[in-house]
């Protein structure tokens, strides 16, 4: 080892927490089943390390370390337990040598989310769960991104991982035949990590993109047939695309429809294209393909120079009878205000639920252009501002008080 001031290890020790938790958890836990004690245990080795790194050095492998240490502490917790000893014995046995032999493609993350993804998982649980044992967010950051309160998610977290435990459920990639049941759960909570970090914007995301892609190249080559694996992909790809786009070099918000495409990722584009013109191949056309496309559209503005709304509004009306989502049916109110139906846009906002209307932003700001359009100013700041209350990122709250005229 080398020596290392604390800085250098604990810079050490948040690099590997923010790249390798979820496939550290995702070892640990195959061994015990029970994601809460893995959870505990690795917790307690990075505490460890923040002590022990400092002054012996950085290990020159972090990760093997952690989990060494957290295996450790896994044994050391049984060895106080008599009555699981013998059985977690036989758990930790079989899961080595399942490890072992476990050298085909995949993901040792990819195994832990379809554990979340098993039937027995309540289904409201099984995505959020994903994201905090495999992306490790924590519940306050999950519930934002599923428009629920902080303590309900944090609830049905602990009640996810307590039946895991209690039905032992097998961590591993499940059969071919198993695997379509528990996919859309998957494929959810890639697109929710996906959607976390790009609404962290490009200074905090963690990484956050670019994990989620490279999860679904992973399930890709696990799923090579299935077209929503190729319509999710190519999704983030559009969306990744542009995000050099998304600030300007001050570090303001750039929305899309002021962005300048020669900022865009144009292998990323054509990559995005052939990965959806493949699913299209497969004749079941889905959610994320329609996503997809919705994306594509906006691409081509690159090329043409102007926006296809028709295509567009038609493309929204599909998506909210395969998908209905609050985010959606903003983004479809935006464009049918962009077509100058700006009543049945606002026909769209009024028919949300109200904890939407009042506590998501881009449905607060979709609103008050609306009721700037018909003349209603007051209206409209009073839906400024409480977007502006509700917007965590100082750049788009920057953004939107010049739109509005109240910075």
């Amino acid at each position: 080892m080398v020596a290392a001031p604390s800085a250098a290890a604990g810079e050490a020790a948040e690099r590997a927490a923010r790249l390798s938790y979820g496939r550290l958890l995702a070892i640990l836990a195959a061994r015990t089943r029970d994601v809460a004690l893995a959870e505990e245990a690795l917790a307690g080795a990075f505490a460890r390390a923040l002590e022990v790194w400092p002054v012996q050095g950085v290990p020159g492998n972090p990760e093997g370390w952690l989990v060494t240490v957290a295996r450790n502490g896994l044994a050391n917790a049984y060895r106080h337990d008599r009555m699981r000893a013998a059985a977690v014995a036989d758990v930790i046995l079989v899961a080595e040598e399942r490890e072992a032999a476990a050298s085909g493609p995949g993901d040792a993350r990819l195994a832990l989310m379809f554990v979340c993804a098993h039937p027995a998982i309540d289904a409201a649980a099984r995505a959020p769960l994903m994201l905090q044992t495999v992306l490790g967010l924590d519940a306050a950051r999950i519930a934002a991104a599923f428009l629920v309160p902080a303590a309900t998610m944090g609830q049905r977290l602990v009640r996810a991982k307590a039946r895991i435990r209690e039905t032992g459920l097998r961590f591993a990639v499940p059969e071919t035949e198993e695997m379509p049941a528990r996919l859309e759960d998957v494929l959810e909570a890639i697109y929710a990590a996906f959607g976390t970090g790009w609404e962290a914007g490009p200074a905090s995301d963690a990484g956050l993109p670019e994990e989620a892609i490279h999860l679904a190249r992973v399930l890709l080559g696990l799923m090579p047939e299935e077209p929503e694996v190729k319509g999710l992909l190519a999704l983030m790809l559009h969306a990744h695309a542009r995000r050099r786009a998304r600030r300007d070099g001050a570090g303001q918000f750039v929305p899309l429809s002021d962005q300048n495409p020669a900022l865009w990722d144009r292998d990323m584009i054509v990559e995005a294209e052939g990965v959806l013109v493949a699913a299209a191949r497969a004749g079941r056309f889905g959610r994320f393909q329609c996503e997809a496309a919705i994306q594509s559209v906006h691409a081509q503005r690159g090329i043409t120079g102007r926006l296809n709304i028709a295509a567009l509004d038609t493309l929204y009306g599909m998506l909210a009878r395969f998908h209905p989502t609050v985010g959606g049916a903003v983004a479809h109110a935006a464009i049918r205000r962009e077509a100058g139906d700006v009543a049945g846009a606002l026909a769209l906002l009024d028919g949300l639920p109200v904890a939407a209307r009042e506590g998501y932003q881009a449905a607060l700001v979709v609103r008050a252009h609306c009721l700037l359009d018909m003349g209603d100013r007051v209206g409209a700041e009073a839906a400024v501002r409480r977007a502006l209350e509700v917007t965590p990122d100082a750049a788009v709250r920057t953004h939107l008080g010049r739109v509005f005229g109240l910075a």
